[in-house]
């Protein structure tokens, strides 16, 4: 039951000055208490089931692709001052999987954490992934996990409380599975949800499997399917192949502690979990560390099914950029691999499997033995060259083909829940190819041909925006003019800076703009004047 006294009380703060409580970007009434009739800053609570929430509608970027890239990682950490001691066995520097630290002469901690974005919709499947994908590190290390601390970021008040015990409830049962005590956990309230653990292992200071112990002629050996982040970001967009998300979140819940057993008792010379920095990123830090060269066969990569049409599709996430500038200068393709083939290669998995160098006598036995045990996707995916200085040789030999890519455009009137999402939204300038800050000239690209797959609704947005923005009975500076406030009142910063410029081009002078940007402010009050000042630098 609402208290109403409250809600005025609260609401009568807010008001007076300019600024929600709980946002400061925001004005009263909020976009929550208009659409919903829930005051968050009354302690108003959104009630019901989560069923109708998908989570991943909810974040930009999903799972591991929502990680920093692995160059700027090494630009922030370089030169950090980490206290040099004896007992760090494997720090911050080495970028490894995890830490670890000798106690004794038997004994060493290894500790890890990792937290990232959904990459699936249901919150109970995230939960369990969350909890596999922190713990692999520590498997990965060749390591025994003890205890966990969860960690949760959720947007308390404005999704249903049951959506966080869920995604708590799957990360405790799938430690539980692994025989991982959960000890406590941290949560903070955070506009997009997020989940991870930090994660205790022991292991014997004699028998750390690190990243470095890789020798010529070893067998490389990944035990998942690649593939998940291209199915994430096909699920976000609509285009996902039927069965492939649930061939993805059974592979990314699934631990990796059998085959981190098995690999020590085959006498694994080396190995790394592929996840955020892709195959790609995290097989080349593994060659540097180990002062080899690799070469891997792109047929015999193991894939989630649909993958391949996905990538003659053109779907892969931004993350599959930023990785290609951090480790793509490693990669040596031949002439069969083509650019959408090595896009799989830095493709950010989550919650991906083992990587496993191991000496070639060993390597078929160990792969039975994995397939014996139900890691049923493990194979060999290639091999260690010579010393050298950590290049990835890519080889295609032509027994795996891309399909034909499958039309952009959909049945007229079609449209994917994350599009329905989106229409909710203030239209951001890279979410179509015009947006509500391009005026005309989005026209001379459709006249162009050069739609980007838009389908007959947008193309039909765009004329209409032409017309809008085109001169009539108020000559095209006043639209101009009128286009900048109303880029202000909406709070689009994209929007701001294109029509600014577009002013600028036409011969506005500086006052003037400020002028046209202030009829927004005086509409919108303290918030707007805030966005505006913040834009304006």
């Amino acid at each position: 039951m609402k208290d109403m006294e409250k809600r005025k009380r609260v609401m009568a703060r807010s008001m007076r000055l300019g600024h929600c409580i709980c946002d400061y970007k925001k004005a009263c009434p909020c976009d929550i208490l208009r659409e919903k009739d829930i005051c968050p800053c009354a302690g108003e609570r959104v009630d019901g089931q989560i069923s109708p929430v998908r989570l991943m509608e909810l974040v930009e970027s999903a799972g591991c692709a929502s990680k920093i890239d692995e160059a700027t990682l090494k630009r922030v950490l370089k030169g950090l001052p980490f206290l040099d001691d004896p007992r760090v066995l494997v720090g911050a520097p080495a970028g490894d999987d995890a830490g670890v630290y000798q106690l004794d002469d038997d004994l060493a901690l290894v500790q890890t954490v990792d937290v990232f974005t959904p990459s699936v919709d249901d919150p109970y499947t995230f939960g369990q992934i969350a909890a596999a994908n922190s713990l692999s590190d520590v498997y990965a290390m060749g390591g025994r996990p003890i205890t966990a601390l969860s960690i949760v970021g959720f947007p308390i008040r404005t999704m249903p409380d049951d959506a966080m015990s869920r995604i708590l409830r799957g990360g405790v049962d799938k430690m539980s599975e692994a025989g991982v005590a959960v000890v406590g956990g941290h949560s903070i309230n955070d506009k997009e949800v997020k989940a991870g653990f930090a994660v205790t292992g022991i292991v014997h200071p004699d028998k750390i499997v690190t990243n470095a112990g890789a020798r010529p002629g070893d067998r490389l050996i990944l035990t998942k399917p690649l593939g998940t982040g291209i199915m994430a970001f096909a699920a976000q967009i609509g285009r996902a192949p039927a069965g492939g998300p649930e061939a993805a979140a059974r592979s990314m819940a699934a631990l990796n502690n059998v085959a981190s057993k098995l690999m020590i008792e085959l006498g694994a010379h080396a190995c790394t979990d592929v996840t955020g920095f892709g195959l790609m990123g995290h097989l080349a830090a593994m060659a540097a560390a180990s002062k080899v060269d690799v070469e891997i066969i792109w047929d015999d990569l193991p894939l989630l099914p649909g993958v391949l049409q996905c990538l003659a599709d053109g779907i892969a996430s931004g993350a599959v950029e930023r990785n290609r500038d951090s480790s793509g200068q490693c990669l040596t393709t031949d002439e069969n691999v083509l650019p959408a083939m090595a896009d799989l290669c830095f493709d950010p998995q989550t919650s991906g499997g083992l990587l496993i160098a191991v000496g070639q006598d060993a390597a078929n036995n160990l792969l039975e033995r994995l397939h014996s045990a139900g890691v049923s996707d493990a194979v060999i995916i290639g091999k260690v060259l010579d010393s050298g200085s950590g290049r990835v040789f890519l080889r295609c030999d032509g027994r795996r083909k891309l399909p034909s890519a499958r039309p952009l455009i959909r049945a007229s009137g079609a449209t994917t829940a994350r599009e329905a999402s989106i229409g909710k939204q203030p239209i951001k300038q890279d979410s179509i190819n015009m947006s509500c800050c391009e005026g005309s000239h989005g026209s001379e690209r459709i006249a162009a041909g050069e739609t980007g797959g838009a389908d007959a609704t947008q193309r039909k947005f765009q004329e209409f925006l032409q017309a809008a923005c085109s001169p009539g009975a108020l000559d095209e500076k006043t639209k101009q003019a009128i286009a900048i406030a109303l880029s202000v009142l909406a709070k689009c910063e994209p929007c701001v800076k294109s029509n600014v410029k577009k002013a600028r081009e036409m011969g506005f002078s500086q006052a003037e703009i400020d002028e046209a940007a202030w009829m927004g402010i005086a509409f919108g009050g303290s918030p707007t004047m805030a966005f505006y000042k913040k834009i304006k630098g």
